[in-house]
C-alpha cells in the first residue's frame, strides 16, 4: 500500500539486529523515524547511518525512536554497524530491519510490486529503498521523503522537520519556510483574529491570510 499523510502505518512484523517487533509495539507512544537504504556496506548509506548515530542525543531530546531498514540479513547488519561506528565515531544503537524478503519495503510502497533481489545484486537493484517516514505516537504517517541513489540525505533537515511536526501536532498553527525552534509560527486559518488573540495573545497580521505569533515551546 502507498502510505499517505495521516494514514495509519500497517502493524508489520519486523526482524531486526536487536530482536523482533510488531511495528505498532515498536512505536509505542513515541514519535518514530523509519529510514531505509538499498544495501549494507555501501558508501552513501554508511555516511547516512553514521549521521543518524551522531544525532542520538537530538533524537532523545525529542523523545523520538529511530529504526533503519536495509534489505540484507541480521548478521550483515551487525557486521556493518562496526563500519558505521568506525566512520562516524558514534554508537549505532538503533535497530536495523532485515528486510530480505522485501515484505516491509513492498508493504510501505518503497519498491515496485515485482521487485526481487537477484544473486550478486548491487544497491541499484533495490534503489527505491531510500525513504524517510516520520510517524506520530498515534501510528499515523506525518511526513515522508524519498531520495535518489546519488543524493545523501540531510539529517539536519529531518531534525528540523521533526521539530515542526511536534510543534504543530494538534495545534491550530503551521510553520513558515525554513522555520526553526524559537521563531514565530503561522496562525491557522480556522481561527479568526479575535479567536487567535484569545488563544495566543499578540498576533502580527502580515496579510489578511498570513498572521504570525510567537511560538511557546
Amino acid at each position: 500500500m502507498a502510505l499517505r499523510i495521516n494514514d495509519t502505518v500497517p502493524n508489520l512484523d519486523l526482524i531486526t539486529d536487536q530482536g523482533n517487533y510488531k511495528l505498532h509495539d515498536f512505536i509505542g507512544d513515541k514519535w518514530t523515524i523509519l529510514f531505509s537504504h538499498p544495501k549494507d556496506f555501501t558508501p552513501v548509506c554508511t555516511t547516512e547511518f553514521g549521521a543518524v548515530a551522531q544525532l542520538a542525543d537530538e533524537w532523545e531530546k525529542r523523545d523520538t525512536k529511530v529504526i533503519g531498514l536495509s534489505v540484507d540479513s541480521v548478521e550483515e547488519h551487525k557486521s556493518w554497524k562496526a563500519d558505521i561506528e568506525s566512520f562516524s565515531g558514534a554508537k549505532a544503537s538503533f535497530p536495523i530491519i532485515a528486510d530480505e524478503a522485501l515484505e516491509v519495503s513492498k508493504a510501505l510502497d518503497m519498491l515496485p510490486a515485482d521487485a526481487y533481489l537477484p544473486d550478486g545484486r548491487t544497491a541499484a537493484d533495490s534503489a527505491s529503498v531510500r525513504v524517510v517516514f516520520i510517524f506520530s505516537p498515534d501510528k499515523k504517517l506525518q511526513l515522508s521523503m524519498t531520495y535518489p541513489m546519488s543524493v545523501g540525505r540531510n539529517f539536519a533537515e529531518v531534525v528540523r522537520a521533526l521539530d515542526a511536526l511536534q510543534a504543530t501536532y494538534g495545534e491550530p498553527i503551521a510553520t513558515p519556510a525554513n522555520w526553526e525552534i524559537g521563531q514565530d509560527v503561522i496562525v491557522g486559518l480556522a481561527l479568526d483574529d479575535d479567536q487567535a488573540r484569545d488563544k495566543f495573545g499578540e498576533i502580527n497580521v502580515r496579510l489578511p491570510y498570513l498572521r504570525t505569533t510567537r511560538h511557546s515551546a
